[in-house]
């Protein structure tokens, strides 16, 4: 799906897809249920100025301000998931791409893929020595040898890690079965940073893990008019195609009866 704005949205519109290599399926979800709290959920953010809405006026904290998506950071999107519980009792989801203003998790929203602690141990070393590797190529004159090596260590570094953080993100479909998130990716070449991240897997994932049955979602963007002029407050857009829709289609799978049916034949238990 290309990644602009979608010049209408009803419930039937697609929002996010992706193949499904266990069964050679493309999963689709549609806006269906979640159109009318995603524009509940504009309002909100229009008329409170925040993003931590479940919490009383008094327990406010300012780093979950919208003034945050209208500075230097820009904005990011925001999505809506309406679900059915095992009792066939309606329910909404909601979920904000990345981190918050460096926050992985507000009250009210669903929480990121990766475990916020499993991730900081693993990242937060690297990073740290990611910048101390930075000052030192910054006090180095120009034409010094020693720049480049430095370069490369650090360049080698974020590689490295970057892996080590992928690998503990295991997804969850809605046949029950996980997957490391290198193994249901199908994009081409590596996995983009980010992944994983964005609002339609951090939906998806919470849903399985706790046996709800998404009957839509939707995506808006909230805040500052990105620089490349791709995304506008307020709009609609689907699943991005680089980093969602390579895993959707893993994620996806099961939702339906026929994908579950059709699935059991084709699925090989050391895959997944």
């Amino acid at each position: 799906m290309p990644n602009v704005a979608l010049d209408t949205i009803m419930p039937d519109t697609v929002t996010c897809s992706g193949y499904c290599s266990a069964c050679g399926h493309v999963h689709v979800l549609r806006a269906g249920e979640a159109l009318a709290p995603a524009y509940e959920l504009i309002g909100r953010l229009r008329e409170k100025g925040r993003i931590d809405l479940d919490v009383p006026e008094a327990e406010v904290d300012p780093r979950f301000s919208v003034d945050y998506l209208n500075g230097p950071a820009r904005g990011q999107m925001f999505g809506v998931l309406a679900y059915r519980d095992a009792q066939g009792l309606a329910g909404v989801l909601k979920a904000f791409s990345c981190q918050y203003n460096a926050s992985w998790l507000v009250p009210g929203w669903v929480p990121p893929v990766v475990d916020v602690e499993a991730f900081a141990s693993v990242h937060d070393p690297v990073e740290r020595r990611i910048k101390a590797l930075g000052r030192e190529i910054d006090a180095l004159p120009q034409d010094d040898s020693g720049r480049l090596a430095l370069k490369q260590e650090r360049k080698t570094l974020a590689q490295r890690n970057m892996k080590e953080l992928h690998a503990l993100y295991q997804l969850r479909n809605f046949r029950g079965l996980t997957s490391p998130m290198s193994e249901a990716f199908l994009g081409a070449g590596g996995l983009p940073t980010g992944t994983g991240d964005c609002c339609a897997p951090k939906l998806l994932q919470y849903a399985a893990l706790h046996g709800l049955t998404p009957t839509g979602l939707v995506e808006f963007y909230w805040g500052r008019e990105n620089s490349s002029g791709t995304r506008i407050q307020g709009e609609f857009y689907p699943a991005c195609a680089e980093r969602c829709a390579p895993i959707l289609g893993f994620m996806l799978c099961g939702l339906d009866e026929d994908d579950r049916s059709s699935c059991d034949s084709h699925v090989t238990t050391d895959k997944r």
